[in-house]
């Protein structure tokens, strides 16, 4: 069932493995693990290993881990955070629709928490955080670029306007969009070109962030990532029926 561990951190390696299984289903909420000992033995690996990475697995919400009875797998829908994006992401089944489910998952997502994050960003700015964002609307129209380049452009930019919002909350969720999304970066570079080379949409956000006009920047998120959201759908969608 498991591999021998052959990296330089074994709980770490142990962890991947199991918490791949728990996303894929192989290992269903409710089974049981085998005891620590079984899973050393079957990793090669120590028993402290296997413990850390049970507690990683804990803390992921993955497992549940009970004093003096077997460490059983939890539902990961109910208990684990978005964290876990870029590795459902990835690491779906043979099919590779949950790949695509999760993709969609996310393109929403970033559409719902894009147009929050810029009305509070609005709401919060200060000149100096306007100007960064500022700053980076004119990074996306100061020269030619091609479409990864300017997927890492706008990236820049909503990092300003994240930061801007002040939110710990949007910023943890932010990362794990970004993680899911920053490996498909090349293949979804034509999907996504409309959208980050509309270097006056984002001139316009800034400015309306500027203005601390939270309701126009919420408009203007919105308009802005629709272009993306609309054909990342698409393409996702075509995916997904051609499977």
């Amino acid at each position: 069932m498991f591999e021998a561990i052959s990296r330089t951190s074994a709980s770490t390696a142990v962890f991947d493995q199991i918490s791949a299984r728990v996303l894929s289903g192989e290992l269903a909420p409710g089974d049981d693990l085998p005891s620590e000992r079984r899973l050393a033995e079957a990793f090669g690996v120590s028993r402290p290993a296997i413990r850390e990475a049970i507690q990683k697995l804990s803390q992921a919400g993955l497992v549940e881990v009970r004093q003096g009875d077997a460490t059983s797998v939890r539902d990961y829908r109910a208990h684990a955070g978005p964290e876990l994006l870029p590795q459902l992401l990835l690491g779906a089944g043979e099919s590779g629709l949950p790949q695509v489910s999760v993709a969609l998952s996310v393109v929403e997502a970033r559409q719902l928490v894009g147009t929050e994050v810029a009305a509070l960003a609005a709401a919060r700015t200060t000149g100096q955080q306007a100007a960064r964002v500022r700053a980076a609307a004119d990074a996306l129209a100061a020269d030619s670029a091609d479409a990864v380049e300017l997927q890492y452009r706008a990236l820049h930019f909503w990092d300003a306007v994240v930061d801007t919002a002040d939110s710990i909350a949007f910023r943890l969720i932010f990362n794990s969009l970004r993680r899911a999304y920053e490996p498909m970066i090349t293949v979804l570079a034509a999907a996504l070109e409309a959208e980050v080379s509309n270097s006056q949409a984002y001139l316009d956000l800034a400015e309306a962030i500027a203005n601390a006009d939270a309701e126009q920047a919420r408009e203007r998120a919105r308009s802005l990532l629709m272009a993306g959201t609309t054909s990342l759908t698409a393409v996702l969608n075509s995916i997904k029926d051609a499977r």
